[in-house]
């Protein structure tokens, strides 16, 4: 009988079925709630990070790319693809697995599906940054792209920043019914649009989230007024847009990580010295959000490996004491350290 692994060799398992059995156990409002607190802690302590844009590797029809960070005590990355050309074969656009790690002994010490996870965390960062951004008493959103990501974002900025409204377009009207469905006895008033023009009458935040990899005018310098808090999350890759470079040049933007949004968010249309506003800057006081009620926010988001750390954090602690992962026999564990091959060797009795 070849020996049994340690504890140590185990490493706790998140399927998408516990994945989603976690969240609903919790509920997902109260989730999206617990991660954009876990994010906005993080962001406090941006600095004790280590920090790198994602590594990328693009073809011509989507990205895969690997986003790594470490506080010193934990190391997490995660595995994340885009293609965009995925809906129509049936796929997902984006598909996800990260991994968190203890620094000290390079154990890993869990291991998840971050497919839903991300939609999660990128819900709950969007609305967190508006937490800072947006207009007070904002009760409506547009909801420009319906695609995977919309429901979550429209749930988080009702959970985080109050709104009841969202007005709904897709240049698919069948990705607005879905969105309309799913998000049917949420608690929000849903209003399906014919026009993106549409959809911003009468909201005070915009949210842009298309999936076509190429520099689109989602929206158009016109259709933008003064006021508004635009969270513009489509733009994850070089040569993808999803705004008038008009409209930038009229706001004051806020970002994650300049060395990354430079190179994949919608400020790769403007001139490298132009003045943008890194997000935790402004969560830790250290300089202004919005200044006053005529100000155009924009929050140009192209997700960083930080949030994805905040979320794997969350996850970890989240699952303890209940069933929603198991345990896989993942690390070799030999008696003697240094003697692999011959626990190789005893495993053939």
């Amino acid at each position: 009988m070849p020996p049994l692994p340690s504890e140590l060799a185990f490493v706790p398992f998140v399927s998408v079925e516990h994945m989603m059995g976690l969240v609903h156990h919790i509920g997902v409002e109260e989730v999206l709630r617990n991660l954009a607190d876990a994010i906005e802690s993080d962001f406090k302590r941006w600095e004790t990070f280590d920090k790198t844009p994602r590594v990328a590797s693009h073809s011509d029809v989507g990205v895969i790319e690997l986003m790594p960070t470490s506080d010193g005590e934990m190391y997490g990355f995660k595995y994340v693809n885009g293609h965009p050309k995925n809906t129509k074969d049936g796929l997902q656009t984006v598909t996800a697995f990260g991994l968190l790690a203890d620094v000290d002994t390079g154990y890993p010490k869990l291991l998840t599906e971050m497919t839903l996870l991300t939609a999660l965390r990128t819900a709950a960062t969007s609305a967190m940054a508006a937490r800072h951004l947006a207009p007070k008493g904002a009760k409506t959103m547009a909801m420009i792209g319906n695609g995977a990501q919309s429901e979550f974002q429209c749930l988080a900025f009702k959970a985080i920043c109050g709104i009841d409204t969202v007005r709904l377009y897709d240049i698919d009207p069948a990705a607005t019914q879905k969105c309309a469905r799913n998000l049917a006895g949420q608690g929000l008033t849903v209003v399906q649009c014919k026009t993106a023009e549409e959809s911003i009458e009468g909201a005070q935040i915009i949210t842009t989230c298309t999936a076509d990899k190429q520099n689109a005018t989602i929206l158009t310098d016109n259709m933008v007024g003064a006021g508004v808090h635009i969270n513009a999350i489509g733009g994850d890759c070089p040569g993808k847009t999803e705004l008038a470079r008009d409209i930038l040049l009229r706001s004051d933007i806020f970002v994650e990580y300049p060395p990354q949004t430079w190179i994949e968010g919608e400020i790769q249309q403007l001139d490298q010295d132009h003045t943008v506003t890194e997000l935790w800057r402004v969560i830790t006081g250290q300089t202004e959000g919005r200044k006053d009620a005529k100000q155009i926010t924009l929050f140009d988001s192209v997700g960083f490996a930080i949030e994805d750390f905040s979320a794997l954090r969350y996850v970890s602690q989240a699952i303890e004491g209940t069933g929603f992962f198991i345990q896989l026999d993942m690390l070799a564990d030999p008696d003697d350290p240094r003697d692999l091959f011959g626990m190789f060797q005893r495993s053939k009795g």
